[in-house]
């Protein structure tokens, strides 16, 4: 009798760990959110948030440049002019570029 029981025992004991792998091993290859899929995820969420912090600082420096030139009327007139290549009506713009076809003024901010 006593032997039974611990027959019973243990082969519940191997239910639990035949059922505990089958488990794991379903969650970690077989499921649709598998552990493959979990790791490229997590490499495209890393990659999306360095672009978008590479995206905030852009859009900090846009907003300073705005209420630099929107806050000045000559500000705004010079910075149509070297932004967008505006012009006044019976004006003549040149633009000197270098070898690379790149204008030289833009050379400077870089």
């Amino acid at each position: 009798m006593k032997n039974h029981s611990f027959w019973s025992l243990h082969t519940l004991k191997n239910f639990y760990i035949a059922t505990f792998v089958v488990w794991l091993v379903w969650v970690l290859f077989l499921d649709n959110n598998n552990i493959r899929i979990v790791m490229a995820n997590r490499m495209k969420m890393k990659d999306l948030e360095k672009e978008k912090a590479i995206l905030q600082e852009k859009i900090r420096e846009v907003k300073k440049e705005r209420n630099e030139v929107f806050g000045n009327p000559k500000m705004l007139e010079k910075w149509a002019r070297e932004k967008f290549m505006m012009r006044r009506p019976n004006e003549e713009v040149y633009v000197i570029v270098d070898e690379n076809n790149q204008p030289v003024e833009s050379k400077k901010e870089e």
